[in-house]
């Protein structure tokens, strides 16, 4: 008999993730009977070797935050696009006799790539991206990678960013007609909460692209769309990265 193959999410609160209800639609669909997925909640990063050795059947797993760049110590070997861009969100578990070799990806870059190429229906110049963690990394690099000027956005001053909230003013936000959100604001069930800026100098030039899927149309989303934008949310990004991570645990 095959023995049992599981796969997983890491995270913090995993209540409403998308990932477990994903994966195991996709195994009885595609009659991967030996196949299963599960949400791990973990208080601390620093919980995940103890997850490995509890679940020796454990062959890979999706990291979503905040654990996307706190898994990097953890990580052996890092693929090439998730040493550039600094964050993972998939990790594939090698066991061997003596020692497991944890090997990290990113599919997040490859999500937002997606998303952006069905979006994007003319030239976009230069970009706001809301947020300094482990999504907003993917973006950047994928942002590099299109050539699009950008400029992160947060509550806090640090070397990388430019500007804070209260500094997006009309002259900004026409300067920059794409505006993605990375931030967790809006999420559910939060959904009374967004980023903090002026909506009412958006137009319809404005393309605004949230990550988050659940609310389908965040109070982000929805701001921008009452004043014109085009609005994007992130379950293209999700199924997109969600089909790559599936490879990668296939043939990893």
């Amino acid at each position: 008999m095959e023995k049992l193959k599981l796969f997983g999410l890491i995270g913090e609160s995993l209540k409403h993730s998308f990932s477990e209800r994903y994966f195991k639609q996709k195994f009885v669909k595609e009659n991967l009977t030996t196949c299963d997925y599960r949400n791990f909640e973990l208080d601390s990063v620093d919980e995940f070797p103890k997850l490995i050795q509890l679940f020796p059947e454990l062959q890979a797993v999706n990291v979503t935050m905040p654990y996307k760049e706190k898994i990097l110590k953890y990580i052996d070997v890092l693929d090439e696009q998730a040493e550039k861009i600094g964050s993972v969100n998939v990790v594939v578990i090698k066991r061997y006799d003596k020692k497991t070799v944890l090997k990290g990806y990113n599919t997040d870059a490859y999500g937002i790539e997606v998303t952006l190429l069905n979006t994007l229906k003319s030239s976009i110049n230069n970009a706001l991206v809301l947020g300094t963690g482990g999504a907003a990394k993917a973006v950047v690099y994928v942002l590099e990678k299109f050539g699009i000027n950008y400029q992160l956005v947060s509550r806090k001053n640090n070397n990388s960013v430019k500007y804070l909230y209260q500094d997006l003013s009309n002259r900004v936000l026409n300067e920059h007609n794409l505006i993605i959100n990375t931030t967790p604001l809006g999420m559910f069930p939060n959904v009374n909460s967004a980023p903090d800026i002026q909506y009412k100098y958006l137009g319809k030039e404005h393309i605004l692209i949230d990550l988050i899927y659940n609310p389908s149309l965040t109070k982000f989303l929805k701001q921008g769309k009452e004043m014109g934008a085009t609005v994007v949310n992130g379950q293209e990004m999700l199924t997109s990265q969600a089909e790559k991570s599936w490879e990668i645990f296939c043939s990893a």
